[in-house]
């Protein structure tokens, strides 16, 4: 076991992928499915197919920058260089798109296809933003009568291929555009709290009038027996006095971090189905930020770090997510389901491998509702590999890979196995949200 966890851990982070090296998509080479979409850098870089091919020099490495400061907003920058050594193809993507959600119902939503306007023509619609303030680039694009404006960023960080990197970097900025739809009524009205019930007026509910519920409407289990007014047996056509439920009180922040948390899920999910028709390698990372209506909206499911700097401070806008942040989870899941175990892995985590000869002695372990250390005696079943291992940058799952949430890995498994890691791997986000002001 221990020969081809050391065989898996080398052929994963090591040398170039298979998957990297196949022309477009960065596929299985051998697979027959067509690419959903071809191989190629982001966009806004305005890479001829020569450009592209020159990026992917792992010896000159060439640094791509923006050939024109004002073609994203903002004056956003860029930089990129691919990873020498590790794949053949860079896997690493990136968009910028100002995006317009407009009015429509969920059950309108299709599956997001990307957008068929023109590239040179979506390119000259992007508001440069230079000399501009954020309160009149608002002004002058987050106010549409169909719908909602908003400005998009976003980074995938590939591994195993770069099919998922470029399939979530042409089509997640449309899942985020088709969940604002359904609610972008209550995001722009701000002087009203979002319903809890869609179609129910806010007024129509005693407890958002500000009426309270008081003494003199509660009925006694007495004069329930004397048939009060009111009673089920009294003989009064009085109606019943109106109950009074406890209900959250939803901010119209929450509803766009949740239409962007369920855009996560239904990328995931589509990657997933169209595997079964197109060719997409690999997962990816991602971090997504959006400006809507005053705040930035920071989404990110692996290990890629934003931040906000104000005023000679920096605020954190994102965590990492690796097997050693997500510890308790990934072994929670391990104990309820030990079947995705294979039983070759144990739940449990030790400082190091367990040998034979210490079976019976007292160990230290950790399990999942632990955040400290204690001492077990080791069973035979501690001999299994861990199921995280390592620490710092070498902690692993599986003993495959070091980042536990992202998009795509749907057939990843562990070396020589038949152990799939896509159950211990999630697609939600964490989203952050900060607001813009001056």
């Amino acid at each position: 076991m221990l020969t081809r966890v050391k065989s898996a851990v080398a052929g994963f982070m090591g040398g170039i992928m298979t998957g990297g090296g196949s022309g477009g998509g960065g596929g299985n080479s051998g697979s027959d499915l067509p690419l959903k979409f071809p191989y190629m850098r982001p966009e806004f870089l305005g890479l001829s197919p020569d450009e592209i091919e020159c990026s992917a020099d792992h010896v000159a490495r060439p640094i791509l920058i923006l050939k024109e400061t004002r073609r994203l907003p903002w004056a956003t920058g860029y930089a990129e260089v691919i990873n020498a050594g590790k794949s053949a193809l860079n896997e690493d993507q990136a968009c910028c798109e100002v995006v317009v959600a407009r009015r429509r119902p969920m059950s309108y939503c299709p599956p997001s296809t990307p957008s068929k306007t023109p590239t040179a023509k979506r390119r000259n619609s992007l508001p440069n933003g230079e000399g501009l303030g954020l309160r009149l680039e608002h002004n002058r694009t987050c106010e549409d009568s169909e719908g909602l404006v908003f400005h998009y960023w976003a980074l995938f960080d590939g591994h195993a291929g770069s099919g998922a990197a470029v399939v979530a970097s042409r089509l997640l900025q449309h899942h985020i555009a088709c969940q604002l739809q359904v609610v972008i009524e209550f995001i722009r009205n701000l002087h009203a709290l979002p319903p809890a019930v869609m179609g129910e007026e806010p007024e129509n509910t005693p407890y958002l009038q500000g009426n309270t519920p008081g003494p003199h409407r509660a009925l006694t289990r007495a004069a329930s027996l004397r048939g009060a007014s009111g009673a089920p047996s009294s003989p009064s056509n009085t109606p019943p006095p109106p109950r009074f439920y406890t209900e959250k009180k939803i901010q119209h922040e929450s509803l766009v971090i949740g239409a962007i948390e369920n855009a996560f899920k239904e990328m995931d999910v589509q990657i997933e189905r169209e595997k079964q028709v197109y060719n997409i390698s690999g997962g990816c990372t991602a971090l997504t930020v959006v400006y809507l209506l005053g705040k930035l909206y920071v989404g990110n499911a692996g290990d890629s770090r934003a931040i906000i700097i104000r005023n000679n401070a920096i605020i954190p806008m994102s965590a990492e997510f690796t097997p050693e942040s997500e510890r308790q989870r990934l072994q929670f899941l391990g104990y309820m389901q030990p079947h995705l175990l294979g039983n070759e892995f144990t739940h449990l985590e030790f400082p190091r491998r367990i040998q034979r000869k210490e079976v019976g002695k007292r160990m230290l372990y950790r399990d999942f509702t632990m955040s400290g250390w204690a001492y077990k005696t080791i069973e035979d079943e501690d001999l299994k590999f861990p199921l995280i291992y390592g620490e710092g940058k070498k902690a692993r799952v599986l003993a495959t890979i070091g980042v536990t949430r992202g998009l795509g890995d749907h057939d990843l498994k562990v070396h020589d196995s038949n152990i799939y890691i896509k159950p211990f791997l999630s697609c939600c986000p964490e989203v952050r949200a900060n607001p813009l002001t001056f």
